[in-house]
């Protein structure tokens, strides 16, 4: 009889010819349990998901909860559904003002797909601006926006009308114009290896796009939920988006996203022609009643609170003569070492010692540390001897 593992390797379609093979057997607050009830310390957060932990138990009693009532009904749109109702209000309530109309998919890159298209609609333009080296997803619409030939030269070719200007550049912001529908960028990016902008040149940003009627729509996929320290990421830069992308941790563990604007821009999605945007499982009950439930834990338990101290208790212990620089706002860091082979290495030896990271995939070359915000400074503790052990032991191997 073939293993679990073998099954995996035959059966389920592979994205490299090295994946982890991490057999995870159940998982609870920072920790996954592999079939033996080996730990292994997550810091990464099912890549930026997990905001508070796995199996937190008032999300799972609401999944449970909503799944007794009803599941799947309609397409999104047509029917009242609670969920879907309860989890916008309490969205809006934490947005600014302008920020008042929620439009429910499956994940990020299906916010991303339906923000692009919005933008055209309402502003009758074409061109788009994208940023070197981001990332929002890998259907074909985010991939054309996806700021990385090496991914996209075998897809080409892509949607047309997409132009690429350098991230946290100034000078760069004079090709936005009149011509220009939208402008799609990461608040802070996150596969380009945790690079955080500029306040200024966001606040610049913001300003070119108001002086230009361009829309400004901000991938917040990865960088919302609490995970800079703030419940947004847009908060510690003073702008506003005219569109903003949410995703990943918005749903407490179940999979939804969501592309959120004002009433007046979303309205353009209901006329010439009418059903602008369709999604059949978009806004989920289930997910909605999960993500309402984990956005409240986030509130309620105080969560963003401590993001900043468990962010600097990492900086501080995490110093090594391998490691060239650390970046990133809150609790979405990395770590910079001097190849992506050493890198590789020492992510290996960190999961065979129990604790899991990664790399990112426009810098190989950095360490992924995003763990759920209910980590523990013993547990940071503990985890960054492990990456300063592994590190140590690769360096001095060279």
């Amino acid at each position: 009889m073939l293993t679990l593992r073998q099954l995996f390797l035959s059966h389920n379609a592979q994205t490299t010819d090295f994946p982890l093979l991490l057999e995870v057997e159940r998982a609870e607050g920072v920790y996954l349990y592999d079939p033996h009830g080996k730990p292994y310390l997550d810091l990464i957060s099912g890549i930026g998901v997990s905001n508070l932990g796995h199996g937190n138990k008032r999300v799972i009693q609401a999944i449970k909860d909503q799944a007794e009532k009803y599941m799947h009904l309609m397409v999104y749109g047509e029917y009242i559904q609670s969920p879907q109702v309860r989890l916008a209000e309490k969205l809006i309530s934490l947005l600014p003002d302008s920020l008042n109309s929620v439009y429910f998919v499956n994940s990020g890159a299906e916010a991303l797909e339906g923000a692009m298209k919005l933008a055209k609609r309402y502003t009758n333009r074409r061109e788009v601006i994208a940023f070197h080296n981001a990332y929002h997803g890998s259907t074909h619409g985010a991939l054309s926006v996806m700021g990385n030939e090496e991914f996209k030269q075998a897809y080409r070719p892509l949607l047309p009308g997409i132009n690429f200007i350098r991230f946290n550049e100034p000078d760069d912001l004079q090709f936005i114009t009149n011509e220009t529908a939208c402008v799609i960028v990461e608040t802070v990016q996150g596969e380009a290896g945790i690079r955080v902008p500029d306040i200024s040149y966001l606040q610049a940003l913001r300003s070119r796009c108001t002086v230009t009627g361009t829309l400004l729509i901000l991938d917040e996929i990865q960088a919302a939920m609490g995970r800079t320290g703030k419940l947004f990421a847009f908060e510690h830069f003073g702008i506003i988006p005219d569109i903003l992308l949410m995703a990943k941790a918005l749903g407490g563990g179940m999979p939804i996203g969501a592309f959120i604007s004002s009433k007046e821009i979303m309205d353009a999605l209901k006329e010439n022609p009418i059903l602008g945007h369709i999604t059949t499982f978009g806004g989920h009950p289930v997910c909605c009643a999960a993500g309402l439930a984990a956005l409240e834990v986030l509130i309620d338990d105080d969560l963003i609170a401590s993001v900043e101290i468990k962010s600097n208790l990492f900086k501080e212990l995490l110093i090594h003569p391998a490691i060239k620089e650390i970046r990133g706002k809150g609790l979405l860091l990395a770590i910079e070492l001097e190849s992506f082979n050493f890198n590789k290495k020492v992510i290996d030896q960190c999961i065979a010692n129990g604790v899991i990271t990664d790399w990112f995939l426009h810098c190989s070359n950095s360490m992924r540390i995003a763990p759920p915000l209910i980590i523990t400074e013993d547990q940071i503790r503990f985890a960054c001897k492990v990456i300063l052990d592994a590190i140590d032991q690769e360096y001095q191997n060279k």
